[in-house]
C-alpha cells in the first residue's frame, strides 16, 4: 500500500507523468556513457552542456591516475566518520592544500557540498544569531536555515540597498548577523556583489558566508573563487565551495580563520555524523588542484568557450541575463515550451536542462547551459546551429518580455 501525501505532492506527480505520457519528461535521463564533452544517451551521442565540469577535469588522465592509485593504496571507503576510524593523512593534507588555495588559514572537507551549508551554517547560527539571505539562494542554504537555531531573513537578489535596510533593522537585534549569499547563482550565473556586500558587513559589524560552489575553480585567479575574483578574500569571514563541479569529484569544503573551522568542526552534525570522503574522491580534488597549478591554459580555454558562446547566443538573438560566467542560461518563459525545446535539442544531439518554477519565479522558465573548457569550437558551433533552429521553430523570444 502507498503513502498518502498532500495534494501539492500529488499534483506535482501528476504533472511529472503527464510529462512522461508526452515523451516530454527531461529529468533522469540515463547516460549510458561519457567522454566528458559528449555523453551517450539511449545509443546517440549527444553534446553535453548541461553538466558543472567547468574546466573538463573528469576525464583528464593525471586526475584519473590519482583516483585509481588512492583506491589500490586506502580501498574504496573509510566506513567511519572523520571523528572514529575515517580519518585519514589525504584527508588533512588537502584540507591544508585547500586553504593555501583559496587564500584562508583553515580548511575543512565535508563528504558533499549540501552537508557543507547543512552543518556550518546550523553550527554558526543558533538561536540568538540571525541570517540574511540573497533570496536567490541554493536550496541547501534555504535548508541549512530550518536546521539553525537562529532566525532568517531575506533581502531582494543581489540588491545591497534591500541587503543594508535588513542589517539596520536587525543588527542590534541580535549577537550576529551573518550575510549568506552564493558567488555565482546557479540558474542565472548572476555574480555576488561582494564589494558592496564587504562594505555593508564593515559598516554594521556583519559576517559574510559565501557559497562559492560555482565560483571557485572558475572565478578569480586560478579559480581561487568569487572573492578571489574581487580581491576580498580577507574579508569574507566563511567561504564553502564543492568537489562536484570544477573538482571531477563529489564533496565539499569550508574555509576561513583557524579558530571558527576548529568550532564548526567539532559542532556541525552532518561532518560529525556522516562518513567521510572516499580515498578516490580526495585524491581527485587534489590531483585538480595540482592541474589547474600547472596548466595556464586551462581557464584561457574556459573563458574563450565561454565568451564564443555568448556572442553566439546573441548574434541568433536569445535574452542570456547578461552573464558573466560559463553558466549561460537561455530565457523561455513558459514551462511546456521549456520542456518542448529540451526535447528538440536532444533529437539534435545537444544535452541541456530545463528550469522551471519553483527554481525560478513563475513564467520565467530557461534552458540553463554551462559550458567547459575541454569543449571544441566544432562541438559549441554545432550548440549554436541547434539554438538557431530552435529558435525559429519554436518562436523563442529575445527579451524577457518577449
Amino acid at each position: 500500500m502507498s503513502l498518502k501525501f498532500s495534494s501539492a505532492a500529488d499534483r506535482l506527480m501528476d504533472k511529472a507523468n503527464m510529462l512522461k505520457s508526452k515523451d516530454l519528461y527531461p529529468f533522469f535521463r540515463q547516460i549510458g556513457d561519457s567522454e566528458g564533452t559528449v555523453v551517450k544517451i539511449d545509443g546517440r551521442d549527444q553534446i553535453m552542456i548541461g553538466s558543472n565540469n567547468y574546466l573538463g577535469l573528469t576525464h583528464h588522465p593525471h586526475v584519473k591516475e590519482a583516483a585509481i592509485k588512492a583506491i589500490e593504496k586506502y580501498g574504496t571507503g573509510c566506513t567511519g566518520s572523520r571523528f572514529l576510524n575515517g580519518n585519514l593523512t589525504i584527508h588533512e593534507e588537502l584540507e591544508e592544500k585547500l586553504a593555501t588555495y583559496l587564500g584562508h588559514e583553515k580548511a575543512l572537507i565535508f563528504s558533499t557540498g549540501m552537508q557543507t551549508n547543512l552543518g556550518a551554517l546550523s553550527a554558526i547560527c543558533g538561536p540568538r544569531d540571525c541570517m540574511l539571505f540573497d533570496s536567490e539562494n541554493h536550496a541547501s542554504i534555504i535548508d541549512a536555515s530550518r536546521l539553525a537555531m537562529g532566525t532568517t531573513f531575506k533581502y531582494r537578489h543581489n540588491d545591497m540597498e534591500s541587503l543594508e535596510e535588513q542589517l539596520e533593522a536587525n543588527i542590534d537585534r541580535f549577537q550576529k548577523v551573518i550575510i549568506v549569499a552564493d558567488g555565482v547563482f546557479s540558474m542565472t550565473g548572476d555574480i555576488a556583489n561582494l564589494p558592496e556586500m564587504v562594505r555593508l558587513a564593515e559598516k554594521y559589524g556583519a559576517y559574510i558566508y559565501v557559497d562559492d560552489a560555482h565560483g571557485i575553480g572558475v572565478m578569480g585567479e586560478k579559480g581561487a573563487g568569487t572573492m578571489n575574483h574581487f580581491g576580498v578574500t580577507d574579508k569574507v569571514h566563511l567561504n564553502m565551495g564543492t568537489f562536484s563541479k570544477s573538482f571531477a569529484s563529489i564533496g565539499g569544503v569550508l574555509s576561513g580563520d583557524a579558530e571558527t573551522i576548529n568550532y564548526v568542526k567539532h559542532l556541525a552534525r552532518s561532518f560529525m555524523f556522516s562518513a567521510s570522503m572516499a580515498p578516490s574522491a580526495v585524491a581527485t580534488v587534489s590531483a585538480c588542484i595540482d592541474v589547474i597549478n600547472e596548466d595556464d591554459t586551462l581557464h584561457e580555454k574556459l573563458w574563450d568557450n565561454v565568451q564564443f558562446m555568448r556572442n553566439g547566443f546573441q548574434e541568433i538573438g536569445f535574452y542570456t541575463y547578461n552573464s558573466q560566467t560559463p553558466i549561460i542560461p537561455i530565457f523561455i518563459g513558459d514551462d511546456v515550451k521549456s520542456m518542448l525545446v529540451t526535447k528538440f535539442l536532444s533529437d539534435h544531439g545537444v544535452f541541456a536542462t530545463p528550469v522551471v518554477p519553483p527554481a525560478v519565479p513563475k513564467g520565467e522558465a530557461l534552458i540553463r547551459t554551462s559550458y567547459m573548457a575541454t569543449h571544441s569550437k566544432s562541438e559549441l558551433t554545432k550548440v549554436l546551429e541547434v539554438f538557431a533552429k530552435a529558435k525559429k521553430e519554436f518562436d523563442l523570444p529575445s527579451t524577457m518580455g518577449h
